[in-house]
């Protein structure tokens, strides 16, 4: 669980960038390690942050959710360069899968054609050409019409569960600001370090 201060102070960088006109305070680098030991890290939108941890979603099918598998021990950076100061988060720790109740409900809030995307795509894997992944929409499209889109069962969110969080905070000269939080025996513990 994350403390207070810590859940505060993200909120605050994420509304603080919304309110600076950033169009996606909640892109977020997500690092992973596949079961063959390569790293590999990609933008996602991150959906929710709470006590419990960092939420975002993906098609479980795909190279980051393989990963995860694997090695469920990720990394996420937020980084807003034009707050002032600009600011960075590094977050590590346990990605976990969502109940599929809670996936539900975020996949009922999604744009139409965003959720028959979910149906179409085969993420990460090989497209022949655009004019597939198109035909395939139209074809979900038809299928679903006049209903209500059901959750894919292979798509659905997870929640990285952090036991470290950095801060880090842009100065002149490189004389940065580095606030580290690290769970140790279930509790938070804090430390400056050098930039």
């Amino acid at each position: 669980m994350l403390n207070l201060e810590i859940l505060a102070t993200l909120r605050n960088l994420i509304d603080e960038a919304r309110r600076d006109g950033d169009p996606e305070p909640g892109a977020v680098n997500v690092a992973t390690v596949g079961a063959d030991g390569k790293v590999s890290a990609r933008m996602v939108l991150l959906k929710h942050v709470d006590e419990r941890g960092f939420t975002f979603f993906t098609d479980y099918r795909s190279e980051k959710a393989l990963a995860i598998e694997a090695h469920p021990q990720i990394a996420l950076t937020l980084h807003w360069k034009h707050l002032q100061p600009a600011a960075q988060v590094r977050i590590e720790g346990r990605a976990e899968k969502l109940s599929e109740q809670e996936s539900d409900v975020y996949f009922a809030t999604r744009a139409r054609l965003s959720q028959l995307g979910a149906w179409a795509s085969e993420q990460s894997s090989t497209l022949p050409d655009r004019k597939l992944l198109e035909t395939r929409v139209e074809q979900r499209e038809q299928e679903f019409e006049n209903r209500t889109i059901p959750r894919p069962p292979h798509w659905g969110g997870y929640r990285v569960v952090p036991d470290m969080v950095e801060l880090w905070y842009a100065h002149v000269h490189r004389l940065n600001e580095r606030v580290r939080w690290e769970l140790i025996n279930g509790e938070w513990k804090q430390r400056l370090l050098y930039p």
